[in-house]
């Protein structure tokens, strides 16, 4: 199917890939992983031909069609959201969309004099789009745009209209209705809620040909590929399994490695102090010359490369009182539309609420009403006593200074912390070295939700309200924080769309039934985000396990 052979590729001084080779199968699924900045995008645009490799040899056979999901889409408009799906989704598209030039050609007066030759194109046209199954695509085209979380005023509706998030959406969209033989897909689940995660999943495992692809998302890459491909040091290695078992094999290997590695170093030193000793004893001198010689043939082991995850502890915050928020008979609506309709419910000290709901089921409503960002129509928000409240949203990435470094931020926020400390911090979310002197103005989002997090739990308040707090950050950082979340004392209420993150944190589930307009009592589940999924056989609402 597609290999890379022997591939050497260099930016500069940075050397990406050393004699690496790799192999994507016909049918198989594969997740690319390693450390930001090892090459896994790199790897995509060598495979469909915008970069090249140095060295070796990069081969896709020239029948086969790949299709290309990455993070910067490009500009949209001028179109409604389906037509632009259907755009996008290779040969099939393009015959929907020269039929359909072709009919408003046999419309117009002007083309009479051509209407023989615009006819027999037509013939040919619709022959082949028949052929290929085209009547089914619109149909196909606004099941996978409903499984991708868009209503239908959304689909007929302008796709200029969109936010840059809905527009990831459409172009996912477009490459999914392609049905290429290979799909490479870099990190899907940005911008997606867990609805359309879960959807996402049953259609790819329904899909017969190749993925290659890069996640954030464990449970989803546990789910779906049956092969990870690690990038580090320039190297490409290969473990045939999921994530989790990556992760085990990776670890055995590590072992054995550093168990080689210190039998090797213990055989050198022996050898070595032999030479010392007797390098100047003729009668040993062909002895010695043997053992030098001996040695400078040895291949050297090398020491893993370990991951560097600093943890993160928390400092103990204040205690509150018992009752965190009580909500009473609270209404919300926007329009016609019923958000809450005499919602009540009372907070606990130490609960952690997952609040769960489709698009448009007011979750964020809800968060941004606890934080006081938003009024409700009717009812009462009464917090309690002795409490000291973070707030997380994305907009939370605002307040941060584009013109200071990480570290000048964090010294801003915090100046009687020592240096020491502060830097500490910046490595448990992962900045590292020379990256706390980064500028803000140069973070990617995922950094900036890293700093934002940082700076609120350095001093805990001991009630989190976090909206989707896990967007854009690795698996890595994603761990650290769910470890260090679990050792927290104080009270959670969190919108996450993270099945890991859901249910290492939820000791209870807040469903929202309201969506589309249609509203229905929320249900308030006492027990676990796991014994919530026991109990109801659904992972989120409006969706099936």
């Amino acid at each position: 199917m597609i290999s890379l052979s022997n591939i050497n590729k260099q930016y500069g001084r940075q050397l990406v890939f050393v004699d690496a080779s790799f192999q994507l199968n016909p049918g198989e699924k594969v997740g690319l992983v390693g450390p930001n900045g090892a090459g896994k995008t790199t790897l995509f645009r060598m495979i469909v031909g915008e970069e090249f490799a140095d060295e070796g040899e990069v081969t896709v056979p020239r029948k086969l069609t790949v299709g290309y999901f990455r993070q910067d889409v490009e500009e949209m408009s001028g179109r409604s959201v389906l037509d632009e799906a259907i755009a996008g989704s290779g040969r099939l598209g393009d015959l929907h969309h020269e039929l359909e030039s072709l009919q408003r050609a046999m419309e117009d007066p002007e083309q009479a004099d051509r209407l023989d030759k615009v006819l027999e194109r037509f013939g040919v046209v619709q022959e082949e789009y028949e052929h290929l199954g085209g009547y089914t695509l619109e149909a196909q085209a606004r099941e996978v745009l409903h499984g991708l979380g868009l209503t239908d005023a959304q689909v007929d509706g302008d796709v200029g209209a969109l936010s840059g998030g809905w527009k990831m959406r459409v172009a996912l969209a477009r490459v999914l209705l392609g049905k290429p033989d290979v799909l490479l897909m870099d990190e899907p689940t940005n911008h997606l809620d867990i609805e359309s995660i879960i959807w996402l999943e049953q259609f790819l495992h329904s899909l017969p040909g190749a993925l290659l692809m890069t996640s954030h998302d464990r449970e989803f890459m546990n789910r779906i590929v049956s092969k990870i491909a690690e990038i580090d040091a320039g190297e490409i290695t290969t473990y045939s399994g999921n994530y989790d078992f990556y992760e085990r094999e990776r670890a055995i290997r590590e072992a054995n490695q550093q168990a080689a590695y210190a039998r090797q170093q213990a055989m050198l030193a022996k050898e070595q102090r032999f030479i010392e000793r007797f390098k100047t004893h003729a009668a040993k001198a062909a002895q010695v010359q043997s053992r030098i010689k001996a040695l400078d043939k040895i291949e050297k082991i090398e020491l893993p490369k370990k991951r560097q995850v600093v943890k993160f502890e928390f400092r103990t915050p204040p205690r509150s009182g018992d009752q965190v928020a009580v909500i009473e008979n609270l209404h919300k609506r926007y329009g016609e539309r019923v958000i809450y309709d005499g919602l009540n419910m009372t907070i606990r000290r130490g609960e952690r609420w997952a609040v769960m709901g489709k698009n448009g089921a007011g979750k964020t409503t809800l968060l941004k009403m606890l934080a006081g960002v938003l009024t409700p129509d009717e009812g009462d928000i009464r917090l309690g006593a002795s409490l000291k409240m973070g707030y997380f949203a994305q907009q939370s990435l605002d307040v941060l200074n584009p013109d200071l470094t990480v570290i000048e931020q964090l010294q801003q926020d915090f100046p009687h912390a020592g240096l020491g400390v502060l830097r500490s911090l910046a490595g448990a979310f992962q900045f590292s070295g020379d990256e706390v002197e980064k500028k803000i103005r140069a973070l990617s989002g995922g950094e900036k939700s890293r700093l934002a997090m940082a700076r609120m739990l350095f001093d805990p308040p001991n009630l989190l309200v976090l909206d989707e707090p896990t967007n854009h950050l690795d698996l890595l950082t994603k761990e650290m924080l769910v470890d260090a979340l679990q050792g927290f004392e104080g009270t959670m209420v969190f919108v996450s769309h993270d099945r890991m993150f859901l249910r290492g944190l939820g000791s209870r589930v807040l469903e929202l039934g309201g969506d589309s307009g249609i509203s229905r009592e929320p249900l308030l589940y006492p027990g676990s985000y796991v014994e919530y999924v026991e109990k109801t056989g659904h992972e989120a609402p409006g969706t099936h396990t």
